[in-house]
């Protein structure tokens, strides 16, 4: 089976899937892992390649999500040379991948050039038991439901692991985790499950919904004990980069979390912004942010580091 992948998690549960062999095309934020074949990127941003800082970016995103425009762009001859078989899309949010009406209408062209038997499936999660759920669905349009039934089996039994050490927590930290860094945004659908599961709080998200802006006022008056940026698809590097160059605002310095030292950088593009496998891993990475006595390092440097 030719297999698209318009997701970095799509891309990331194929290859969890061992169907790597099958993929003929990923988007340009997608990567591969080590040794594995280079694959035909079909998508480009349409945010300028010059270096853009967080405010930027937001801007140019409201701009051009007002305008009705896209911020992303397919390849369309491409798509028509490779002509997959199985295309995975979503529909959850326009700013972090292509559009499904956009996916859907490239191909209808498709077809119409191409006649034959394609589908078009649209990865929805909000929670982590959805994750479970894309993960088989992927499996069964793949032809391979028992390799994704493993597959899921294998991380419930990381999330029990986890939630089993946390049950003993005694004192669960005030979180507030950053999905974006300006203007200040919430962590959305299942990054505030990931921190209640892991020991932590944060009472400024809603498990399952969207990430909200909010203001400095806010977020000083709920004073988080711990805050952990995880930028919407920024590495490790990008965050530190960001939040280095950015300008602090007045009520920073009397934040507790910055005062008592527990402010943390994470590698929100791979284990928090993505809706695959390596979702799970990112709940070592908040117990060892969060409970370091329970939970003793043993992710890589480039998951998370201490910045204030």
């Amino acid at each position: 089976m030719r297999i698209c992948s318009l997701l970095p998690s799509a891309t990331d549960i194929v290859f969890a899937l061992g169907l790597g062999d099958q993929l003929v095309a990923i988007t340009h934020e997608c990567d591969v892992p080590a040794g594995a074949p280079s694959v035909p990127v079909i998508t480009k941003s349409t945010v300028a390649k010059a270096r853009r800082n967080s405010r930027e970016i937001h801007n140019h995103v409201m701009a051009t999500m007002h305008r009705g425009s896209s911020l992303y762009a397919l390849d369309q001859d491409l798509l028509e040379r490779l002509d997959p078989e199985l295309i995975l899309t979503q529909e959850l949010c326009e700013v972090c991948a292509i559009s499904y009406q956009e996916v859907t209408a490239a191909v209808h062209r498709l077809e119409v050039r191409l006649p034959d038997q394609r589908r078009v499936l649209s990865l929805e999660p909000h929670r982590l038991g959805d994750i479970l759920t894309i993960i088989e669905q992927v499996g069964q349009a793949a032809g391979v439901p028992e390799r994704a039934q493993q597959l899921v089996c294998e991380l419930q039994q990381q999330l029990a692991q986890i939630t089993a050490v946390t049950r003993r927590v005694a004192v669960r930290p005030r979180v507030y985790a950053m999905e974006w860094l300006d203007p200040p945004y919430t962590a959305g659908h299942w990054v505030p499950e990931m921190i209640r599961l892991a020991g932590g709080d944060d009472a400024l998200a809603t498990e399952g919904g969207p990430s909200v802006e909010l203001s400095w006022v806010q977020i000083a008056y709920y004073d988080p004990e711990v805050l952990i940026l995880m930028p919407c698809s920024f590495s490790l590097k990008q965050t530190l980069e960001e939040w280095q160059a950015l300008e602090r605002p007045p009520r920073w310095s009397r934040l507790r979390a910055v005062q008592s030292g527990h402010v943390y950088a994470v590698n929100g593009a791979a284990y928090f912004s993505r809706s695959g496998p390596r979702t799970f891993a990112g709940l070592n990475i908040l117990g060892e942010i969060l409970h370091p006595d329970l939970f003793p390092r043993t992710t890589p440097d480039d998951a998370w580091r201490r910045v204030g």
